[in-house]
């Protein structure tokens, strides 16, 4: 049974690192002594140790210690043996490209599916859906495949953006390119704001958080589901 949250962000503005998901997360690795952190999405300006120290300081607050899947001679191995995993986030591209290169996607998938809880937050979240087609970010390395681990039937957008009707920038609005990835494909898309996560009970889907869900699908208008709802397409 699939144990399973997509969290939009890790930190909502003005808040410490995960403060919003704190509580949730206690009842979520309820039983959980340890957990693997995977920090392949940063590019750079953090090391992953630096970064593993951030999400261990974090979980310390609610007893559960954390080690980086970097560390691990044997990543392969030390997915199989894991109680839980997080994934944080950072380039989607880049953490994609690095579970693919070191044959982890499918090996983290077949772990989560037996009912292992896994939290994922921005480009951790988006490695959930069906594939990465639609994350907001630069493709600064190239993937081998956009394949991910299809723990849901659709695809994530997060950190999803409203148009702000007074704005005068020209560019296409979050709406608009996913629209536009609509012309091409047929993948149900989930935009989750900041404060918005998708949880996962076995083959139960629901929206959770403070914040609706805008919801995409391929040949019909958007529409807003409020939080609490189940996702069934």
């Amino acid at each position: 049974m699939k144990n399973v949250l997509l969290a939009s962000t890790s930190t909502l503005y003005g808040e410490e690192y995960l403060a919003y998901l704190l509580p949730e997360l206690s009842a979520f690795f309820a039983g959980v002594s340890e957990i693997i952190f995977i920090p392949f999405a940063r590019p750079g300006g953090i090391s992953h140790d630096d970064y593993t120290e951030k999400v261990r300081e974090t979980f310390a607050t609610i007893g559960i210690n954390v080690r980086g899947l970097h560390t691990f001679p044997e990543p392969d191995v030390a997915i199989a043996e894991a109680e839980g995993f997080f994934t944080g986030g950072g380039n989607t591209f880049l953490l994609v490209q690095q579970l693919h290169n070191l044959n982890l996607m499918e090996v983290l998938k077949q772990k989560v599916e037996t009912g292992i809880p896994y939290l994922g937050t921005s480009a951790g979240s988006n490695i959930g859906g069906v594939n990465m087609k639609n994350t907001n970010d630069m493709p600064i390395v190239y993937p081998s495949d956009f394949t991910t681990m299809g723990l849901i039937p659709f695809n994530i957008n997060a950190h999803y953006l409203d148009p702000d009707p007074t704005s005068t920038h020209n560019g296409e609005t979050r709406e608009m390119r996913i629209k536009e990835f609509h012309v091409c494909n047929d993948t149900p898309v989930v935009g989750l704001r900041e404060g918005s996560w998708i949880r996962v009970k076995g083959e139960t889907i629901t929206t959770a958080g403070s914040k609706n869900s805008r919801i995409f699908l391929a040949g019909t208008a958007p529409y807003e589901l409020p939080s609490g709802s189940p996702l069934k397409f």
